[in-house]
Order: C-alpha cells, then sequence, then structure tokens
C-alpha cells in the first residue's frame, strides 16, 4: 500500500480534473473505475477509484483519490493498494508507489504541501 496526503489552494474543479486527466493519461491499462461527488455549502468531496493493469508485475494495482475542498482550501488523499503478487506474502514490485507518484507530481507542480 502506499499513502499520500497533501494541502493546497486552488479551485476544486479544476484541481479534480486535473488529477483525473493526468492518472487516466499515465498508461494504456489505466481505466476510472467509478467516482462520487457531492457538494454541501462550501464544501465540496470528490472520491475517484481507479484500475491498472502492471505489466513487469502481472497484476493489478488501484488508485483511490479523495479531493476535499472548502472554498479554496484544499485536500488530496492518495492511497494505492493491491499491486501485491502472491496469496500469502503480498510482495510488491512497487505498482502502489508508482500509481500514487502520479497524483505527487501534479500537486507538486500546483505547489501543494505534504
Amino acid at each position: 500500500m502506499a499513502k499520500l496526503s497533501m494541502k493546497g489552494t486552488g479551485d476544486f474543479t479544476r484541481i479534480t480534473n486535473l488529477i483525473s486527466r493526468k492518472v487516466e493519461n499515465s498508461g494504456m491499462s489505466v481505466e476510472l473505475v467509478d467516482y462520487a461527488e457531492h457538494h454541501i455549502g462550501d464544501v465540496s468531496v470528490c472520491t475517484l477509484v481507479y484500475e491498472k493493469y502492471f505489466m513487469r508485475a502481472s497484476n493489478r494495482a488501484t488508485l483511490t483519490v479523495a479531493v476535499v475542498g472548502n472554498k479554496d482550501e484544499i485536500i488530496v488523499d492518495a492511497i494505492g493498494a493491491g499491486g501485491g503478487q502472491g496469496p500469502i506474502f503480498k510482495f510488491s514490485w512497487g505498482a502502489e508507489e508508482d500509481f500514487v507518484s502520479v497524483v505527487e507530481s501534479v500537486l507538486r507542480e500546483e505547489n501543494f504541501n505534504s
């Protein structure tokens, strides 16, 4: 499992769309499994779930991204999972970290901090 949490400022919709575009373009086998978006007053929440096939390890990994915005303050959490291989040892070739690193690079470009 790989996990990332970053804070920054910006437009909720723009940041969410930017993350979505970059993740979907990060590989041919990336698929948006589903998403949910809610708005309550000034607070917006979007949860995105992706799946990607990693040929080097012959496995699939998931990436769950939660974007929470309150006016121009934004928090993004990204969790990569399922990249392990084998039923007992769950040996991972780094698929989860690779998937999460896409979100991290987007947020660093937008001056978000850990």
